[in-house]
């Protein structure tokens, strides 16, 4: 099953208040971005976050779930309470792998 786009703008309204969210489509789900880092995704109208040390720490009892078949746990937000989510975004960014600089 692949996520709706009415699901996409949902997630994105929520993340409103944070500043250069943006996503990329990929196989009918939706890869999220903060500041330019990944930070999680939408799979089966499912927001997802990398499980990252601060995110396991604000969200200890946060389910985790497979986002598709062989992919690791990640942790499923709670994307109704927008400011933890936000909060978690926020807190997630410092140990998030640096942007690979693309070779031209």
């Amino acid at each position: 099953m692949s996520s709706s786009k009415e699901y996409l703008a949902f997630v994105l309204e929520q993340l409103s208040s944070l500043e250069q969210i943006s996503f990329r489509a990929m196989m009918g789900e939706y890869v999220i971005y903060y500041r330019d880092k990944v930070i999680g995704g939408i799979y089966d109208n499912r927001f997802l976050l990398k499980p990252v040390s601060s995110v396991v720490a604000m969200m200890p009892d946060a389910a985790r779930e497979i986002p598709y078949s062989g992919a690791k746990a990640m942790i499923l937000a709670d994307i109704d309470d927008r400011e933890m989510t936000v909060s978690v975004i926020q807190a997630m960014y410092d140990a998030l792998p640096e942007v690979k600089k693309r070779k031209k």
